[in-house]
């Protein structure tokens, strides 16, 4: 997906970003309902999934493709961080199976979206297709 300068909020259009966006929402509703005890984990799973999405949309402003990559990157660490620590809610019983079922679908996809928006940037970029 090329960039053009003015094009206003293109990166909303980006699933991959509209999923990191729905992630947040999602983790923040959950931990919301964590006791007090686990505010340090609370503070944690947010701050994890909102760097995913707002790294998406830092990034997509960036002048060169190595710098969005770079962001894309840091994305991709955050809900994998997010990620295990949902896992880690599980099996404290802190979530539903329910819940984890849809917060670790949501962050499976949206890892997978990230690497292949990172494999298309790459590979415009050395087709010489990048604008």
């Amino acid at each position: 997906m090329a960039r053009m300068s003015g094009e206003g909020h293109g990166y909303k259009k980006l699933i991959v970003w509209q999923n990191a966006r729905k992630s947040r929402k999602l983790v923040y509703d959950i931990t919301a309902t964590f006791p007090k005890a686990e505010m340090r984990r609370t503070s944690q799973m947010r701050d994890a999934a909102r760097s995913g999405k707002q790294n998406i949309q830092e990034g997509y402003y960036r002048p060169g493709t190595k710098e969005y990559i770079r962001y894309l990157i840091i994305s991709r660490g955050s809900i994998n961080e997010l990620s295990g620590d949902i896992d880690d809610c599980l099996e404290d019983k802190l979530i539903t199976k329910e819940k984890f079922q849809e917060l670790d679908k949501l962050c499976g996809t949206t890892d997978y979206l990230l690497k292949r928006l990172i494999a298309s940037i790459r590979k415009k970029e050395k087709e010489g297709t990048w604008k």
